[in-house]
């Protein structure tokens, strides 16, 4: 059931947010929430707004829905300048962390409320409440109260009565938040699927990165009111672009290194045990400065001390999580590092703390970080 249509053949991003800013207060006290932020969003996308809190993602997500404007800047909703209009004119609908039901309706008349307050025939809400219940799973429980459903279910009608309108946007601000952990891995699943069935565009708010990799085609990094990295799940992990983006997006080792020769973009770096690697620079990197170097705790091999590797060191400590182990390497060059293996190698069997080990790590495994 795709509910999507002109918009989309007519290739019109579904939201874009032009030189944005927002201030709260004015003078000593004001407070920039959004700094000279642009995005572009697509047609049916899923897209993560994401950061820790107070970085500016529910601000952004206010703007575009309607519930704050802008102090600079312009936001359009496919192609159309909505600054001057209000919420309930907007195309779009909101999924907040509480999903304010109304406890004394059944899930059918929830979900079919906006659809009554716009004066829809008592056929049309009835139709678009079954369409909504089946795309959520949820027919057997169509006159059942709120308050004998679990709170994954209750999700569920407050997504069901979001779409029940027809919304060319479904904003979501942190809408797993209240939920147990396997809970909220099967909503993940269960919103991505909808937001596919649906054809809506999508744009999630969360400051869990699992979550954000898990569910979307694209992802927003935010600090202190900018968006500092956009790219799919995929190239957000790998690729990080500065030191704040792959230290928030998983785990990260920071290694510091010195730069000896290039020529172009290529370079040989020098790590701390002496070994140098070739790498692509920055331009701004010159012969003698020193980088950082992020590098992925799974792209690293323990091997045998002695065995062609980068580094070497001794397991300081081994915590085992199931899935994988993590070991915990002080380093001989100095400082530590992290290293995950997944158990069915059996390293957790084979070392032991105290035990000398090379680590092994693929050049392209080493991102250089801008800062």
């Amino acid at each position: 059931m795709r509910l999507q249509d002109g918009a989309e053949l007519a290739g019109l991003p579904a939201v874009e947010a032009k030189n944005v800013t927002k201030t709260f207060g004015a003078g000593p006290d004001a407070v920039v929430a959004l700094d000279n932020v642009s995005v572009t969003i697509g047609q049916n996308e899923f897209f993560t707004l994401l950061g820790p809190s107070g970085c500016g993602k529910t601000t952004l997500l206010r703007l575009i829905a309607g519930f704050e404007m802008p102090t600079g800047g312009s936001i359009l909703l496919e192609g159309q300048e909505v600054a001057h209009l209000p919420p309930f004119k907007r195309p779009v609908n909101t999924v907040f962390q509480s999903y304010a039901l109304f406890p004394h309706l059944t899930v059918a008349q929830n979900i079919g409320f906006g659809l009554k307050m716009l004066g829809r025939k008592r056929a049309v809400v009835e139709d678009a409440v079954s369409q909504m219940l089946k795309l959520v799973r949820m027919e057997p429980m169509r006159n059942r109260k709120v308050h004998q459903l679990s709170g994954g279910q209750q999700q569920r009608v407050a997504i069901a009565r979001a779409l029940a309108t027809r919304p060319k946007l479904l904003l979501l601000d942190e809408p797993l938040s209240a939920l147990d952990l396997k809970l909220r891995k099967e909503m993940q699943i269960e919103l991505k699927r909808l937001q596919h069935e649906t054809g809506i565009t999508f744009i999630f708010v969360t400051h869990d990165q699992e979550e954000a990799l898990t569910m979307s085609d694209r992802i927003a990094v935010m600090s202190r009111g900018k968006i500092l990295q956009i790219g799919t799940p995929n190239e957000i992990y790998e690729h990080p672009v500065d030191r704040f983006v792959a230290d928030f997006i998983g785990e990260t080792n920071f290694i510091e290194a010195e730069v000896t020769q290039r020529l172009g973009n290529k370079g040989e770096i020098r790590l701390p045990s002496g070994i140098e690697v070739a790498r692509e620079l920055g331009a701004q990197v010159a012969v003698g400065g020193k980088v950082t170097l992020a590098i992925r705790p799974e792209r690293i091999d323990l091997v045998r001390p002695g065995a062609e590797c980068q580094l070497a060191g001794k397991v300081e400590n081994i915590v085992y999580f199931g899935t994988d182990t993590h070991f915990h390497i002080d380093l001989d060059s100095g400082g530590d590092l992290t290293v995950r293996v997944q158990n069915r190698r059996g390293h957790q069997e084979i070392l032991k703390m105290g035990d000398a080990v090379g680590l092994r790590i693929a050049p392209e495994a080493m991102q250089v970080l801008k800062d």
